[in-house]
């Protein structure tokens, strides 16, 4: 397999040969579930297309708890069917498919009630873990135990001794969820895929009832492409009623949005060696460790206003502060929020009208020959329902088709990592780097840390810190552009590297060196890197202001004050 390289030119010789000729298969939205098809349908030897009309994972997959889970909570909603086919992911993604970006977090459950609780709790946990193994991908984690008051208070500092009794610690994992589904665009290609971001669907093409193609605008270029396709797979997400009538028709079934929030906040503002899962009137509450930092969310909200843009209003970061101080020895306030980040949750509609009671299940459908629709689940079981679309898509092919194999296939940069993460000691002392920002490199790219380091042996100031966000080195900057697709400063502000909500300036110190360094990859001349800066900042004002609003409603309107930039 070769290493995708998904530069400008790359970008454009792609939409050129979609528009050449039919493809078997063409994926619209590259969020992770849009990603994973590409790359399920690539892999089974179909000719396979992917577009996007912003940036990958630029809805709901950038914004989302960075968690791969199998879902405790749902075990007490008796859905044991999600939670076990959950687990049996979580298990494929840190053993085989990406260790070198999914990786162990453990998690502390304060007990605040004695006998009962523990019993409650923990027999639950021990079937989470049961279920685990039984799926035959969960050894590799830690099973759970359980703590006294001052076991746990040893574990976690930050927790007032009132708040428990003891503890249940048990392990999940987590990812960098923009970086994962980067990677995955990347796999694909590699497989043969034809991808393109800034490649908006204006209209599908029909031929009497059956949908043949699409029409995509260029929005980075100008010009219009009609790219024909056998099957059309719609994968986007919390956008997909908006997707289907473009076909003039109704949907089979219908997506709701909620919005969830995220606070990120520096590692030392909360002394903890775990994470936390806290129990909210409403769901339940994490503390998740994120490198130098905690996040800390999630709200579930309905929301029906801007969707690709969800603000966050003051009453949604007061309700995240109050639920975690409530637990917390030294109490956070606003001025300890380094960042903060709004998503939405593409949930089936059902009769329920809180959106915490829907289903976190996926459905597929053929609501029209020639286009399937997928959409609802869980990040942590996207293969599975890429796997689901792409066979209700084969239905549709007059010829033979592979079965999926993407539960074989390591995502680009798995082969290797564990060996060159032996080597990182190595590897610092042949480049001169820390061995901390070797590991930071192995842990974001796996194998292909080679490339970067290519490009610090070819000018060797790539190889120095960002100044203003230094967990990164300008060597990453350069790369987003050459090599993952990025188009524009917010691309690598906001999903390639996370220093826009990383830093308490939201990303605006370090915007215009980043800006010079993506210029030369991407052809920009003064004016352009000045646009795109003076857009950034505008960005990074207009979320402040969403942020000081007391409702949704007003922090929508203030988000909107920014629009996206538009190349010239």
């Amino acid at each position: 397999m070769r290493t995708a390289t998904l530069g400008p030119a790359e970008r454009v010789q792609a939409l050129e040969a979609m528009a050449e000729r039919e493809l078997d298969v063409l994926v619209v939205g590259a969020g992770v579930v849009g990603a994973g098809t590409a790359l399920d349908a690539a892999t089974r030897g179909l000719s396979t297309g992917l577009v996007e009309a912003r940036d990958w994972a630029s809805g709901t997959s950038s914004r989302s708890s960075k968690l791969i889970h199998g879902g405790l909570r749902y075990l007490e909603m008796l859905d044991f069917a999600l939670v076990r086919e959950a687990l049996k992911e979580r298990g494929l993604l840190l053993g085989r498919l990406a260790p070198h970006l999914v990786k162990p977090v453990p998690f502390l459950y304060p007990l605040q009630h004695k006998g009962w609780e523990r019993l409650y709790a923990g027999s639950g946990v021990a079937l989470y873990d049961a279920m685990s193994v039984s799926s035959g991908h969960g050894r590799g984690l830690p099973v759970h135990r359980h703590l006294s008051r001052r076991h746990a208070l040893r574990v976690a500092p930050a927790l007032k001794k009132d708040a428990l009794v003891g503890a249940l610690q048990y392990y999940d994992a987590q990812m960098d969820d923009a970086r994962y589904v980067a990677t995955l665009v990347r796999t694909a290609a590699g497989y043969g895929a034809q991808v393109a971001n800034g490649a908006r669907v204006t209209g599908f093409l029909r031929e009497g009832e059956r949908v043949v193609g699409a029409r995509v605008e260029d929005v980075e270029a100008g010009g219009e492409y009609e790219i024909r396709a056998k099957q059309v797979v719609n994968a986007t997400g919390v956008w997909t009623d908006d997707t289907q009538a473009l076909i003039g028709e109704r949907g089979q079934f219908h997506v709701r949005a909620s919005k969830g929030i995220h606070l990120v906040v520096p590692k030392d503002r909360i002394h903890s060696s775990t994470g936390l899962i806290l129990r909210t009137e409403k769901s339940v509450l994490f503390v998740i460790p994120w490198g130098r930092h905690w996040i800390i969310g999630t709200t579930d909200t309905d929301w029906d206003l801007d969707k690709a843009h969800p603000a966050a209003s003051s009453a949604d970061i007061d309700y995240l502060l109050e639920h975690v101080n409530s637990v917390l020895s030294t109490p956070l306030t606003r001025d300890d929020v380094e960042g903060v980040y709004a998503g939405l949750r593409p949930l089936l509609a059902g009769e329920s009208d809180a959106t915490s009671k829907l289903s976190r299940e996926h459905t597929v459908a053929h609501p029209a020959p020639g286009l399937v629709v997928v959409a609802g689940g869980k990040y942590t079981t996207y293969r599975v329902m890429a796997k689901d679309a792409v066979d209700e898509a084969v239905h549709g092919l007059d010829q033979r088709v592979a079965d999926c194999v993407t539960e074989d296939v390591p995502l680009l940069g798995a082969e290797g990592y564990h060996a060159l993460w032996n080597a990182r000691a190595r590897i610092a002392a042949r480049t001169g780097l820390h061995v901390a920002r070797v590991e930071h490199l192995l842990n974001r790219y796996g194998a292909m840390t080679e490339e970067i380091l290519e490009l610090i042996a070819t000018d060797p100031v790539l190889g120095e810190p960002l100044p203003s966000a230094d967990d990164y080195l300008k060597a990453e900057i350069v790369y987003a552009a050459s090599h993952e697709g990025a188009r524009h400063l917010d691309d690598v502000l906001t999903r390639r590297t996370r220093i826009s909500i990383e830093t308490f300036d939201r990303g605006t110190r370090s915007a215009r060196l980043c800006a010079e360094l993506m210029a030369p990859v991407l052809g920009w001349d003064k004016s352009q890197i000045d646009r795109e800066v003076t857009h950034y900042e505008k960005r990074v004002e207009a979320e402040r202001e969403s942020q000081r609003q007391p409702d949704d409603l007003t922090a929508d309107a203030a988000r909107l004050g920014a629009p996206d930039i538009q190349p010239i």
